[in-house]
């Protein structure tokens, strides 16, 4: 009698040691090191697997992505937040709705936001010329969320007054708070604790805000009334090949889909770039004199933005040491060999972006920040699977694009007039269901 070789992997006490020192996303950098590029892992009753070479990346979302899914990893993120939104979805439905929404996430069909992203950087402008003259210090990533909310809930919702947006905000963060610390602590839901009732009341705001916009949307389309032309009412518009619609439900849970997927990650992701900058004088130098020589006082316009290919080349050197989601998971749903080791079905897989972005056999000197990874030409040699800031393969994020256009301007109007300076140590990075300065970033807003 044979028997199948285990994966290695640490003790669970060494690894809950691991954590109380360095915490998860160090942690698991440090197993990786030790046991090598596909190694187990036990945390209380969670066992998972954790992959790290590219080839593993490529077979997960690619070569043999019919023996993975979004299954009981994701039940918590479907029953606390997104219901049956294209992120947690799987099977005929999954495939219906992202064929669905698919044309309305295109590269070309995202800059028809640009306006609206410019008009909200403006606003940051004026802003943060007044926190310059003031010298006050801010919290950066606090800053980015604010921004990056209102663009996001102005592209779902064009009609959403500012009071709304405040209000959503909130309401979405906290849900997207429980949800995120359940998976650590998950107390019943129905136990009369202070973080329950604040999810529900959150929750019921949520839905009940969204339910009353499409119910006046259908009673406008009832009257021969146009319907704005946002993202909820693209969905609103959607027909399968067999004539269906989204019901309200779903359309709800979509709307609230895109409002947790383009929000908060980049958010996250401006706020690094703007530490990176900060730490890297040279490379803010050499921004900056991209930014002078091709804008000059001009306005930053989509077709300004091809003369700008540093700044999109920053944007991808942040995206790949700091990405918002560090780590994601996909379920074994069959039989299937990865990294040289067979897992069984309902085994837990675990991608590491952060860590395969650092791997030294696909990334010269991986902890320096250097922008110029990124020219056309290096991204041609290198291995398509060593970079994935927004996943890979068919369930490849379908907002990629919009956050891409999105940072890339951002960074474009606010870098070209302001060079903010984080207070005290560098930041450090820890793993709270996205990337996060421990902290948070204090930020001294400086004019150029």
């Amino acid at each position: 009698m044979t028997t199948t070789p285990r994966i290695p992997g640490p003790a669970p006490l060494s690894v809950l040691r691991g954590l109380s020192r360095r915490g998860f996303l160090d942690e698991m950098g440090h197993q990786w090191r030790t046991h090598g590029d596909t190694f187990a892992v036990r945390l209380g009753p969670q066992s998972m697997v954790l992959v790290v070479h590219p080839d593993a990346v490529r077979d997960v979302h690619l070569t043999r992505r019919r023996s993975f899914d979004k299954r009981k990893s994701y039940d918590g993120v479907r029953r606390y937040l997104t219901g049956d939104g294209l992120i947690a979805s799987t099977g005929e439905l999954w495939k219906r709705q992202r064929k669905l929404m698919a044309p309305f996430f295109t590269p070309r069909a995202v800059q028809t936001y640009a306006d609206l992203m410019l008009a909200d950087a403006d606003r940051v402008v004026s802003r943060w010329r007044g926190l310059a003259a003031s010298g006050v210090t801010v919290d950066m990533g606090e800053e980015m969320m604010e921004l990056t909310a209102s663009i996001i809930l102005r592209a779902v919702f064009s009609t959403a007054a500012e009071e709304d947006i405040v209000r959503l905000k909130s309401r979405v963060e906290t849900m997207i708070r429980y949800t995120t610390r359940r998976a650590v602590l998950p107390v019943p839901d129905w136990a009369p604790t202070p973080a329950n009732r604040r999810y529900r009341e959150a929750r019921d705001e949520v839905h009940a805000y969204i339910d009353d916009l499409i119910a006046q949307r259908r009673a406008r389309e009832a009257a021969g009334e146009p319907v704005p032309d946002d993202l909820l009412g693209h969905l609103m518009a959607a027909r399968d090949s067999d004539g269906g619609a989204m019901g309200e439900s779903l359309l709800r849970d979509e709307a609230i889909t895109m409002f947790f997927a383009g929000h908060e990650t980049t958010a996250r992701t401006l706020a690094a770039a703007w530490a990176a900058l900060a730490a890297h004088p040279d490379v803010a130098d050499r921004l900056h004199a991209e930014l002078d020589a091709e804008l000059g006082e001009g306005p930053v316009t989509l077709e300004a933005l091809k003369r700008l290919p540093y700044t999109l080349q920053v944007t991808k050197e942040v995206l790949r040491l700091y990405p918002a989601a560090p780590f994601y998971m996909r379920d074994a749903v069959e039989p299937v060999e990865i990294g040289g080791w067979d897992l069984t079905p309902g085994t837990a897989v675990m991608l590491t972006p952060y860590w395969t972005h650092r791997h030294p056999d696909f990334w010269g000197d991986p902890e320096r920040f250097d922008p110029d990874r990124f020219t056309p030409e290096a991204e041609a040699t290198r291995h398509p699977q060593a970079y994935f800031p927004f996943a890979t393969g068919e369930r490849v994020c379908i907002g990629n694009h919009f956050s891409l256009l999105e940072s890339h301007l951002l960074l474009a109007v606010l870098a070209r007039r302001f060079a903010p300076v984080v207070v005290g140590d560098p930041p450090r990075w820890l793993m709270a269901g996205v990337l996060s300065p421990e902290g948070g970033l204090p930020t001294v807003i400086r004019e150029r």
